[in-house]
């Protein structure tokens, strides 16, 4: 009867543990979800405002086409994508396009006093503020469910039921130096 009543207090246990692993597998999993969202307004955010920006540096930079170019086609590339590992080297080369478009403003003084220019590029300086820190909440959510889906025994639970490791959202190792523009007079 003992040997009963033990078998049966550690099923319970087991039992217990599979149900607190895996609701806690399952909120990390939606936490993920939830940072990654956040971090899509952000991009939708950043994505809305390269049109405006290109439309007013057009009028008084026609000639750095290139740049321009490069900004409107990364953002095209950009929409379409859903992976955060592919989607953060193209984020990373928008990054560095936007860059080089913001430093026109100092070759062309008109475009440095134009107001909606300057609107612009504060609203995207904004933007990049609410996406950086979009972006640690995210991987930081990554990293908790990573670590619950690797760690003994909830390893176990997260095979079982079919949790898988996220993908971390990061910049491309050579985006972090400062962009090089080359203006053309």
């Amino acid at each position: 009867m003992t040997a009963l009543l033990v078998a049966a207090l550690l099923l319970a246990a087991l039992v217990a543990w599979a149900v607190v692993a895996y609701n806690r597998l399952v909120r990390l999993r939606n936490q993920v979800a939830t940072a990654w969202s956040d971090i899509d307004v952000q991009l939708q955010r950043r994505h809305d405002l390269v049109p405006q920006l290109v439309a007013a540096v057009k009028g008084y930079a026609a000639h750095e086409s290139a740049v321009l170019e490069a900004v409107t086609a990364l953002r095209s590339r950009a929409l379409g994508l859903q992976d955060p590992a592919e989607l953060g080297q193209v984020e990373a080369e928008l990054e560095q396009a936007l860059g080089r478009l913001l430093l026109l403003r100092e070759a062309y003084p008109d475009l440095k006093a134009n107001e909606n220019f300057a609107r612009l590029q504060a609203d995207l300086g904004d933007v990049e503020e609410h996406l950086q820190y979009a972006r640690r909440f995210y991987n930081g959510a990554v990293r908790d469910l990573n670590d619950g889906v690797q760690r003994v025994p909830d390893v176990l639970v997260a095979r079982s039921f079919g949790f898988r490791e996220a993908a971390f959202f990061q910049a491309a190792a050579d985006s972090r130096a400062a962009p090089v523009v080359e203006l053309q007079r």
